[in-house]
């Protein structure tokens, strides 16, 4: 079956095709003055087959986008994919997967061991704070952690 053609990457994706947990370029833009932004496909789940519920997608978020930046320079974003399968990281330059994947091994490591508050989780920091949840985090986290780790970060084997 032959696909409409999209302006959105993510769209234009067989989906069929994806293995999670991985990290791929979603897409890289080159500015008029030569700067260098990529986009970054963080899939922690299988397409079609699992998601993550908002909570755990939630607090994952805040977490890896506090941390994240102690491991990785340049980092423009970091935000969860609207099918809640995995995040778009995006950063300035012209940065591998195998370098993402192996920073983001850490961080992710962090958010499966993590103990303390959910950076920002309040009222006044984050407009749905109540939506959190740590332990479907922390468990998603490792999964992902666990995935990389043994399979490595490529996303078509």
């Amino acid at each position: 079956m032959e696909l409409k053609k999209y302006n959105v990457d993510s769209f234009n994706l067989d989906h069929t095709k994806v293995r999670a947990p991985y990290v791929r370029i979603a897409a890289q833009k080159v500015g008029e003055k030569g700067d260098v932004v990529t986009k970054f496909d963080v899939r922690v789940t299988q397409p079609n087959k699992e998601f993550m519920p908002t909570g755990a997608l939630h607090a994952i978020e805040h977490i890896v986008a506090e941390y994240l930046r102690d491991e990785i320079e340049g980092v423009i974003d970091f935000s969860p994919m609207g099918c809640r399968t995995g995040f778009y990281l995006t950063l300035w330059g012209d940065v591998d997967e195998e370098y993402v994947a192996k920073h983001l091994l850490p961080v992710f490591k962090k958010v499966s061991e993590w103990s303390g508050e959910i950076p920002a989780a309040n009222e006044i920091q984050c407009g749905n704070f109540r939506d959190m949840d740590l332990d479907g985090a922390k468990a998603f986290a490792k999964k992902w952690v666990e995935g990389i780790e043994r399979d490595g970060w490529q996303p078509f084997k």
